[in-house]
């Protein structure tokens, strides 16, 4: 069982930037696992953010942030990490990282085993 603690969400200005953290409970395993960033707006479905593969060597990410959301991890550390840059209202969500056993990027959520709590991201225009 894989615990993920997410961190980092708040209000922030249109155009501004957020680190999102989320670490994981074992250590063991973690870079046994790829690890994904979701959000969910309300009244809407959980969406695919970004994801990243076991060792970082890969990432992939959803249309409406790429160039501006950048995800890394650090195993040593076991925490993974969603950089968030330029952001813009339409970003406003609870963010959630989770694990999956695949060896690369998934945006499929169903392939993620475990999650995290979420944390609220605010953009004001």
């Amino acid at each position: 069982q894989v615990q993920l603690v997410e961190s980092g969400g708040g209000l922030v200005q249109a155009g501004g930037s957020l680190r999102l953290s989320c670490a994981a409970s074992d250590g063991r395993t973690f870079s046994s696992y790829a690890m994904g960033w979701f959000r969910q707006a309300p009244g809407k479905e959980r969406e695919f953010v970004g994801a990243i593969s076991r060792y970082g060597t890969s990432t992939y990410y959803v249309d409406s942030v790429k160039g501006r959301f950048t995800i890394s991890r650090n195993n040593a550390k076991n925490t993974v990490y969603l950089q968030m840059n330029s952001l813009k209202p339409e970003d406003t969500a609870v963010y959630y990282c989770a694990a999956g056993k695949g060896p690369g990027p998934q945006a499929t959520i169903e392939l993620y085993d475990y999650w995290g709590q979420g944390t609220q991201v605010t953009v004001s225009s």
